[in-house]
């Protein structure tokens, strides 16, 4: 294999948890839903993924462990900000502290643990390609499985009619509950898929990309993942894209790193965060007096708080 083939391969497996995560938290926010909460969802997905893989000896097993500990997270998130009213905003900043403090305490038995590796999807011919072989056709099920939902969400939003009810329940929920559309089953129902999501790229994270548990491993990406949201302007297409882009941003700076330039280890650790603000600057900027209705595709609704 050649370095390029190295990094294309390292920029796929780190883009896929940040894909996974963002597209989950797409469909709570064209609920109307803002859940900053992401970031603690994805560590305790990661914590219970890994502890459920080692304990059941079974990697089902932690998937659906870390699945599970996401949408129980989000379910607490549903019930304050949906049955008690609660701001959205502090209610996933205490979500995100309370997965981060949680994971912290059900990982600590782990730690030190390893995972062997996920098998790959291997064709004969096709694999042994060079460069896009390994690339498009020896990926582990967690990638396809990321691309098949981004399309899955895209068909979702635009063609299905349940599609069309989270759509209208996002941009106004006052006329989709005079319509007699289910807001609250709606919300929460998106809700719960986005901690799925969100569980589901921690357990990339654990299984896969590091294939160990430690504490507070996802590192910021639940925060980089609601950002792409809000850069990819609500579009799963434009979110697939974007995820790539930060997950090369991040690859790049560890190859930086091992090159030797002559700039701290710490600035270049910042770089994908750096990007991600510098993004949503520029995003600010081209929108600034835009003409176009909240709510739409190319402009931002406000979520209910």
């Amino acid at each position: 294999m050649t370095i390029f083939e190295a990094i294309l391969l390292t920029i796929v497996t780190a883009s896929t948890p940040l894909l996974l995560a963002a597209l989950g938290e797409l469909v709570v926010e064209r609920a109307g839903v803002l859940n900053l909460g992401v970031e603690g969802m994805m560590v305790m997905g990661a914590a219970c993924g890994f502890a459920g893989a080692v304990t059941f000896d079974s990697t089902l097993a932690g998937i659906l462990c870390g699945i599970l500990a996401g949408m129980v997270l989000a379910l607490v998130f549903a019930i304050a900000v949906l049955g008690l009213a609660v701001n959205q905003v502090a209610a996933g900043l205490a979500l995100t502290i309370l997965g981060l403090g949680l994971s912290g305490l059900i990982g600590q038995p782990f730690v030190g643990a390893q995972r062997d590796v996920i098998a790959h999807l291997s064709l004969p011919v096709l694999t042994d390609l060079p460069v896009v072989g390994r690339l498009v056709f020896g990926q582990d099920a967690f990638v396809y499985i990321s691309l098949a939902a981004t399309a899955a969400v895209a068909w979702f939003l635009a063609r299905s009619r349940a599609g069309l009810t989270l759509r209208a329940v996002g941009e106004n929920h006052g006329s989709a509950h005079a319509l007699g559309l289910p807001v609250l089953k709606t919300r929460l129902l998106a809700i719960l898929f986005g901690g799925a999501m969100a569980g589901l790229a921690g357990v990339y994270l654990s299984l896969v990309y590091t294939r160990f548990w430690s504490p507070g491993m996802t590192a910021g990406r639940g925060w980089i993942a609601v950002a792409l949201v809000v850069f990819a302007g609500w579009r799963p297409g434009v979110l697939l894209i974007g995820a790539y882009l930060f997950g090369a941003a991040t690859v790049l700076q560890l190859h930086a790193q091992a090159a030797g330039f002559g700039l701290p280890s710490q600035a270049l650790a910042a770089l994908p965060y750096l990007a991600t603000i510098i993004a949503l600057v520029l995003l600010s900027l081209g929108r600034k007096g835009a003409s176009v209705a909240p709510g739409s595709l190319g402009q931002p609704f406000a979520p209910d708080r």
